[in-house]
């Protein structure tokens, strides 16, 4: 496989907010992605248990880390944040090897 990664974030919403919600509020981290060199695509899921788990697709695992550190900065006051159950959030990157297109 190619040096492509997966970026994968878990995490439950505060209490109170549905994943409709939390699509809303990511409105500017969408359009932010789709700038960013090396995205490739983006997937969240709720899993049965209320946990969101949001994928995002890169060029490269260089790249997803890089552009994890600038969202941070550059969208530090985007409402996402606030929706988010802070105590729970699991990150990390790592390479696809195997992949079906």
């Amino acid at each position: 496989m190619t040096g492509k990664a997966i970026e994968v974030t878990s995490f439950r919403l505060k209490d109170g907010l549905r994943p409709k919600d939390f699509v809303e509020a990511n409105s500017d981290v969408d359009s932010w992605l789709r700038r960013q060199p090396g995205f490739v695509s983006r997937i969240m899921v709720e899993q049965s248990n209320g946990t969101i788990v949001d994928m995002v697709i890169w060029e490269s695992a260089v790249e997803a880390a890089d552009s994890a550190r600038r969202l941070m900065k550059e969208l530090s006051d985007s409402p996402v944040h606030d929706a988010i159950d802070q105590s729970t959030v699991s990150w990390a990157v790592n390479p696809l090897f195997h992949q079906v297109p």
